[in-house]
């Protein structure tokens, strides 16, 4: 495994770009499918450190494929809250 191969693109959930691409070639799958498979993007920022790599490895894999066909979306931030929160009446 080379050293781009090692190289974390999604830092939340700790996806390498060598798994990126050998998932994407493999299943030739679409950016949702590839986010489903290897968990990038699904982090605590919501794919916004990694979102454009995953874009753009599958506009390299996947032939035909333009920017705008690529459905991913930005996921807010969620901060855990406890049960007692939801249910406290003021």
């Amino acid at each position: 495994m080379t050293n781009i191969e090692k190289m974390v693109v999604c830092r939340c959930e700790e996806v390498t770009y060598g798994q990126l691409l050998t998932t994407a070639n493999e299943h030739k799958c679409t950016a949702r499918e590839l986010k489903l498979r290897t968990r990038a993007g699904m982090g605590f920022c919501g794919g916004r450190t990694c979102r454009v790599s995953v874009d753009k490895i599958i506009e390299s894999v996947v032939p035909n494929t333009v920017p705008g066909d690529i459905p991913l979306k930005y996921q807010p931030p969620v901060r855990p809250i406890s049960f007692g929160t939801v249910g406290e009446s003021k």
